[in-house]
């Protein structure tokens, strides 16, 4: 492929677009380029495609989540169910072998959808060399250099440093380190509330480890509902994690298999020192673009370090530059940055490409699960909106009865005035895969009552779903 892509060049010819990053946001806008019949290439520098997420992130730790929980049922949940399994344990080889074989099945997917929609994938790293020029160094040596109408940067995020903190991924890890532990650590520190350290957190506490979690803020999940945060919360702790809240950390030392990690309070106190086996760092994300050439190209940032774009993803170079994804402004999530694909490419063909923030779905993939989709009951309430709340818990719903996974709740928010959906919130069984009915609903400017008097399936969890809608427009029948 890269003879060909040499042989196109010393031809002089241009490419109609040129991807940097082979991620969900960037693979997904290369294959929709080469389904809208341009000339595209994408260049990527892991040497697999589907970036963090696909590689050592969202996809890798939905497989230890699974793993986990299977194990976790056996030892705590089988027996009430009369499932009699004596000396259920975890290998943990076996483990990470299922977990990499999901993750090359889909990296080679990716690839073969490549082929399909003739797309050219350049393993190397690419640099602006102009506002129609990418330069590549190749993986397997030497260099080329792309020409293009337009040029979409798509280079996603990297984990974002903790000062006084080195990470060695064997002690002192990040997410990817804490995917590929090779034992179960004793004591897990987690440094961050967020998603990804709740969720690893939640894959090494169900083999056996004492998970602490340390956040600097007063909550975990700062942007999750707050009535739905305190009953999360509580189920983390009844699982067996602690939190230390408010508290910030100063330093770290590893001692042989030892980490000492220094704590204090937030606003300032005395000291503190907490051990662990392992401690993983998860305080957040930074986009990344090191060596990409920004300034050189006239791409500003904004005070936050993400690159500035305009209504169409068209950043503030000269030429015909975009940039989607982690790098932008917007929840550095997987799906948003392949709708941002989708309608930056769609807009440099000339249509009508579109992303609605509003009804961006997002997901916490421990037991149970948390999924929300619009506006907290805290945001309407700061925005002076009069609204409603409607709430239905999945302990009176007859499915989640019936397999005794009753944990959680749903919650709408409504315009009082309307009925028009501003927020929906699930904590509980398959949460993340409910909320998507209240997304669509959301995308189509629903009210409460249209989901309430539509026709659900029994028994099923989804009747949660209408039942928390009839709760907030009326009254649910079963509580």
């Amino acid at each position: 492929m890269y003879l060909m892509l040499l042989m196109i060049y010393n031809q002089d010819l241009t490419l109609d677009l040129v991807v940097i990053g082979g991620g969900p946001g960037g693979y997904v806008a290369a294959i929709k380029a080469g389904q809208l019949g341009l000339d595209v290439a994408c260049v990527e520098g892991r040497g697999a495609l589907g970036g963090t997420c696909l590689n050592v992130g969202c996809i890798p730790s939905k497989a230890l989540l699974a793993s986990s929980h299977l194990l976790h049922e056996i030892q705590k949940n089988a027996a009430s169910h009369g499932v009699i399994v004596d000396g259920a344990h975890i290998d943990i080889p076996k483990m990470m072998a299922q977990k990499d074989k999901a993750v090359t099945g889909l990296t080679k997917g990716v690839e073969g959808l490549f082929k399909k929609n003739k797309v050219e994938y350049v393993k190397g790293w690419g640099k602006l060399n102009s506002t129609n020029e990418v330069e590549v160094a190749l993986l397997d040596g030497g260099s080329t250099t792309l020409r293009a109408k337009n040029i979409i940067i798509a280079t996603g995020s990297e984990v974002a440093p903790l000062p006084g903190i080195e990470i060695d991924e064997e002690r002192v890890v990040s997410s990817t380190g804490a995917l590929v532990l090779e034992e179960v650590p004793k004591k897990l520190i987690v440094i961050g509330g967020g998603y990804i350290g709740l969720e690893m957190g939640s894959v090494w506490e169900r083999l056996g480890s004492t998970v602490t979690v340390v956040e600097f803020g007063p909550m975990i999940v700062p942007t999750m509902d707050g009535e739905v945060r305190k009953q999360f919360e509580r189920s983390l702790k009844k699982q067996g994690f602690s939190f230390k809240l408010n508290t910030k950390v100063t330093g770290a030392a590893r001692e042989g298999d030892v980490v000492k990690l220094i704590v204090e309070p937030a606003k300032g106190g005395e000291p503190e020192t907490l051990e662990a086996d392992v401690v993983l760092v998860s305080a957040g994300r930074r986009p990344f673009y090191e060596g990409l050439g920004l300034e050189s190209a006239g791409i500003e940032l904004d005070k936050r370090g993400r690159i500035k774009v305009d209504e169409k993803f068209k950043t503030t170079a000269a030429g015909n530059v975009y940039a989607i994804g982690d790098v932008i402004d917007g929840p550095m999530l997987a799906h948003k940055a392949e709708e941002d694909g989708v309608a930056c490419v769609e807009n440099i063909a000339g249509k009508a490409g579109h992303v609605n923030y509003n009804t961006v779905p997002s997901i916490v993939y421990t037991h149970p699960e948390v999924a929300s989709v619009g506006k907290t009951e805290e945001q309407v309430k700061n925005e002076g909106m009069d609204y409603r709340v409607g709430k239905f818990a999945f302990v009176a719903n007859s499915r989640a009865r019936s397999v005794d996974d009753t944990e959680g709740l749903v919650k709408f928010i409504s315009d009082k005035k309307t009925d028009k959906i501003l927020g929906a919130h699930i904590m509980g069984p398959n949460a993340g895969e409910l909320i998507h009915e209240c997304v669509l609903a959301m995308e189509y400017g629903a009210s409460t009552e249209d989901i309430g008097r539509s026709c659900h399936g029994h028994p099923t969890l989804s009747e949660a779903i209408k039942e928390a809608a009839m709760a907030t427009y009326d009254k649910a029948i079963h509580s």
